[in-house]
């Protein structure tokens, strides 16, 4: 028993020592391994309040006992692994990390859930304000947490369809219709009915759909009038009894259909209608493009130097009038089609209809032209000085301004004029048509109003200081521009002055008037916008640094183009600069453009040169855009009731026999051709 202690004190001497070492040196000391007698020493020494430390002994040890070994670390030495945490003693609780059960309540909260499930509204709503009086900001904080997702309610999941539409009503930016579709299928499903892109067309100002898809529209309920009209006949080419849903219904035979007839049904029958939705996309992308991008396709039209004088854009057709006597026509995208050769000096003057066109110069000749064939139809003579302005009132009659002071009235099928219109003393600069009157401008200062099936002069408006060079005219208000820097506003039906809008400094050479929007540009490079509402300005645009060449502006935007070689293009709205369309050039002769197309004619390095832009989506946007419309035609079809049905054929007839009636007036011009 003795030596049994004396080796016991041993080992509680030998670890103490380990400690003071360890302490010294920095450095926790070695792992011991759990169980171990040093273990079970480590647990006595904590407990030392259950075991007593024993007295202090030598440190001697007997000859076969090993000697512990110095702790070799140095301060400088890495530190070693840290020791781990002891296992635990009988004499040690285990920590428990279970959470206490739920089930578990308190009973006086319970009592309180109780008591409280049985007061009325009244009582509960006074006892929840005792309850958060007593409430800190932290308490109240985590009451706001947890009542606020329990009162979020979906609107789009319990209202009315009706009531979600006029809710979208409100929304105005597309990118938020595009997040919403996002958020869930219900939503989805309301955001992409036609119903709200359409309100959303109405609100940017994209009501009128493209003409491409006008016809795709009416020529697919034509195509099914034709296909009503057509006799039961027995013949194998036509089945009619099958109107199964989804049953597909072959073409009849052509034994049954005039040309024009099968040319419609078998080119537009299958042509997809386009919806809301994909229109206004479309609109999105060409109003994007013209404020950052566009693709430009340059063309020289001349090899030297050309003045132009005058440039139309249309549907089909770019033509562009030079000093040299030569039309060039050119396609949409700026190919070069014919050149119509016959004048023999500078035309100054020419308008297009359809694939008419009707031109005048300094030869004093009006010529009729074939833009299709490139022949030249009729030479109207009678003019004996420049034709100066020409305009069409229809297919059949065109008015033609000249330097000697008369209009002509012109009848196009047969050649012949129709009526010489005298009153003015000076050259005839500019004229408009309206019906059946047309007002003239002129350089003796007077404008005046005709009637063109009378030939009359029915009034005269006199107030300019000097000669009237632009002129413009809606049926309800003429705007005439002049020498004098001012602008006056006319009634056509009294001839009295109602305004007088001053503001310019310089000639006032170019004007447009659209609904209650006036623009002019003048000689002093500035553009400016009135309302004729108020008869005031509302932008006031310095423009160009020179003479403003040549100005257009639809709903959305002003384009305009000046001496110095520059085009621009302006919010109609704001009045702010959105672009500069080109690289500065030398000069900017004309400047047209239409939904989807620009097209200027400037001079570069001494050459005439025509710019044409074009604003239209990229080809697989337009193939997306018609898959859309393609599966949504399926529902539009079930969806479309008797009497929707019944307006869109009598639009189809009406466009049926106008598209005769058209083919039968071109018959009648140029049959003899």
């Amino acid at each position: 028993m003795e030596h049994r202690s004396s080796k016991t004190h041993q080992r509680h001497a030998s670890f103490e020592s380990e400690l003071e070492v360890a302490k010294q040196v920095g450095h926790p000391p070695g792992p011991v391994a759990i169980g171990s007698p040093s273990s079970r020493r480590k647990n006595s020494v904590r407990h030392s309040h259950q075991h007593p430390k024993p007295p202090p002994t030598p440190n001697t040890a007997p000859a076969s006992m090993p000697q512990p070994m110095p702790n070799p670390l140095l301060p400088s030495a890495p530190a070693s692994p840290p020791t781990p945490a002891p296992s635990p003693t009988p004499h040690q609780r285990v920590p428990t990390w279970n959470i206490p059960s739920e089930d578990i309540e308190d009973s006086i909260l319970r009592d309180a859930r109780l008591v409280f499930s049985r007061l009325s509204i009244s009582d509960k709503e006074t006892w929840l304000a005792s309850m958060l009086d007593t409430c800190d900001n932290h308490l109240l904080s985590y009451v706001h947490q947890l009542v606020s997702p329990r009162l979020k309610k979906d609107p789009f999941l319990f209202l009315p369809n009706e009531i979600c539409f006029k809710i979208l009503e409100c929304v105005d930016d597309p990118k938020t219709f595009v997040r919403a579709s996002q958020v869930s299928r219900r939503w989805r499903e309301i955001v992409s009915d036609d119903q709200a892109w359409k309100a959303l067309c109405e609100k940017h100002a994209y009501r009128r759909m493209s003409t491409d898809s006008i016809v795709s529209t009416s020529a697919s309920f034509a195509s099914q009038f034709l296909l009503d009209q057509l006799p039961r006949s027995t013949s194998p080419d036509v089945d009619l009894e099958d109107t199964s849903a989804g049953a597909k219904r072959p073409l009849p035979s052509s034994a049954f259909l005039t040309p024009i007839e099968d040319h419609v049904l078998r080119s537009q029958m299958h042509r997809p209608k386009l919806t809301h939705r994909s229109h206004f996309k479309h609109r999105y992308l060409v109003e994007s493009a013209w404020r950052k991008g566009g693709q430009m396709t340059a063309r020289h039209i001349t090899p030297d130097q050309g003045v132009v004088t005058s440039l139309h854009l249309t549907k089909k057709y770019i033509i562009v009038a030079l000093d040299n006597a030569k039309i060039h026509v050119f396609n949409t995208k700026g190919d070069h089609q014919r050149t119509l050769q016959g004048h023999v000096m500078g035309v100054w003057a020419m308008v297009p209809w359809g694939d008419i066109l009707v031109s005048g110069g300094c030869d004093r000749d009006v010529r009729v032209w074939n833009m299709a064939t490139g022949a030249s139809v009729h030479t109207l003579r009678g003019h004996t000085s420049t034709v100066r302005c020409l305009k069409m009132s229809d297919t059949k009659t065109a008015i033609s301004g000249s330097r000697d002071t008369t209009l002509r009235v012109w009848d196009i099928p047969s050649g012949t004029c129709k009526a010489i219109l005298m009153g003015h003393q000076a050259s005839v600069r500019c004229l408009e048509i309206h019906g059946d009157m047309v007002v003239s401008g002129s350089y003796d200062t007077t404008a005046k109003i005709w009637s063109i099936s009378s030939g009359k002069c029915l009034r005269t408006l006199q107030g300019h200081f000097s000669q009237i060079y632009a002129i413009a005219f809606d049926g309800q208000k003429i705007a005439t521009g002049s020498l004098d820097t001012s602008v006056r506003i006319w009634n056509p039906y009294d001839g009295t002055c109602q305004a007088i809008l001053q503001g310019h400094t310089s000639l006032v050479g170019q004007l447009q008037m659209r609904g209650a929007t006036l623009v002019t540009g003048g000689s002093d490079g500035s553009v400016r916008v009135w309302s004729l509402d108020s008869f005031t300005p509302v932008h006031r645009l310095a423009a160009h640094d020179n003479s403003v060449t040549s100005l257009q502006f639809d709903n959305i935007r002003i384009v305009s183009g000046g001496s110095d070689g520059r085009v621009k293009i302006w919010d109609l709205k704001t009045g702010g600069l959105i672009r500069e369309l080109s690289q500065p050039a030398e000069a900017v002769w004309r400047v047209a453009f239409e939904e989807e197309r620009s097209v200027v004619l400037a001079s570069r390095a001494g050459r005439t040169v025509m710019e044409v832009w074009d604003f239209a989506p990229p080809r697989e946007e337009v193939e997306e855009n018609r898959s859309d419309d393609r599966s949504s035609a399926v529902v539009d079809a079930r969806s479309a009731g008797p009497a929707l049905m019944q307006q869109e054929n009598i639009d189809m007839i009406d466009a049926y026999v106008h598209h005769v009636q058209k083919e039968a007036a071109r018959d009648d011009l140029f049959g003899n051709t």
